[in-house]
């Protein structure tokens, strides 16, 4: 970047045109129904699309699509005509892709902005202009990276899936152990501690569970602040899961095991709504799991189960719970 016609000045602060430009690369050039247009595919089909993938509507002669924007939708076009999706799924499609690349994309620029730029004061234009020269160097290499990931993680959920659904492609309903790790005490915590002390509280909680959720094989769902949500295919991938994650003492964890709703890369029923509640019943450094789940576990040496006092758990009536841990031994 230049100032003026002579000699290179000082870098300018960085406009959004010049982020717009470096990341997406091909300039706007047409209006919402041009797209549409130029790619051959309905007006409406491309506005819900545009709404599905998590973009503002646009005033009708504001030109803000690009070539780019052309070729993705005619990509969309040929699936439809070939009779590989539905237009309900390719909706839904484009939601998932929306929703998941846009918390990408913010974690990920808060990741780089937060480790480049000072925390205590505000950056300098010369400071901003070295975080977009370094987004642009790395984004060759992150791009690559990140549709390796999504073809690997792609594979191992659909792995997960055939192995859950023994006969059924697409399951409705599967037969998983599905855990909830709670932070103790976080809403004391979080009054006690500044805002980087609280961001560094949670986002060192999340690192550990996703690693260790993974070294395991399981599934981390979501991530709700002070909380986790995940899945594993049998009880005792779960129960080694937990039993890695609650020896810092700083958490406590309910497990059940039964028959879960996947949908939207969430999962539902009654099995997640009794690991919640149990949850609540675990004291801080300790792992409660529900009768199925413990049937589930029976017989295995990587574990010791106590049954404890039966409990009235909201909504599902009165359970019994047992607590999880390692052998005494």
């Amino acid at each position: 970047m230049t100032s003026g016609a002579g000699s290179p000045g000082p870098p300018g602060r960085p406009t959004a045109e010049q982020i717009d430009r470096l990341l997406v690369g091909a300039p706007a050039r047409h209006t919402r129904e041009q797209v549409a247009a130029e790619a051959g595919v309905p007006r409406e089909l491309a506005e819900r699309i545009w709404r599905a993938l998590g973009f503002a509507s646009l005033a009708e002669d504001a030109v803000a699509f690009s070539d780019a924007d052309v070729a993705a939708l005619q990509r969309v076009g040929k699936i439809l005509d070939g009779g590989l999706l539905d237009e309900q799924t390719v909706i839904r499609l484009a939601r998932a892709l929306g929703q998941t690349t846009a918390r990408l994309a913010q974690w990920q620029a808060e990741i780089i902005i937060g480790a480049m730029l000072p925390p205590d004061r505000e950056a300098s234009d010369a400071e901003l202009a070295h975080v977009l020269d370094t987004a642009q160097q790395l984004l060759p290499d992150f791009e690559h990276m990140l549709v390796h990931v999504w073809r690997a993680q792609l594979a191992a959920a659909g792995t997960r899936l055939l192995t859950m659904a023994d006969e059924e492609l697409v399951p409705t309903r599967v037969f998983t152990a599905v855990g909830f790790a709670d932070l103790v005490s976080f809403t004391r915590r979080a009054r006690e501690l500044d805002e980087q002390e609280l961001a560094a509280l949670v986002e060192g909680f999340e690192a550990r569970a996703s690693d260790v959720v993974a070294a395991h094989g399981a599934r981390l769902v979501k991530t709700l602040g002070d909380e986790v949500l995940f899945t594993a295919p049998t009880a005792a991938q779960a129960a080694a899961i937990a039993l890695d994650l609650v020896e810092t003492g700083e958490l406590r964890i309910g497990m059940a095991y039964g028959p879960v709703l996947p949908m939207l890369g969430d999962v539902f029923g009654t099995t997640v709504n009794l690991a919640a509640r149990l949850t609540a019943i675990a004291r801080p450094g300790t792992v409660v799991v529900d009768s199925a789940f413990a049937g589930e576990l029976d017989g295995n040496l990587a574990a010791e189960l106590h049954k404890i006092r039966r409990r009235p758990a909201r909504g599902l009536g009165v359970v019994q719970p047992y607590v999880l841990r390692r052998p005494s031994s």
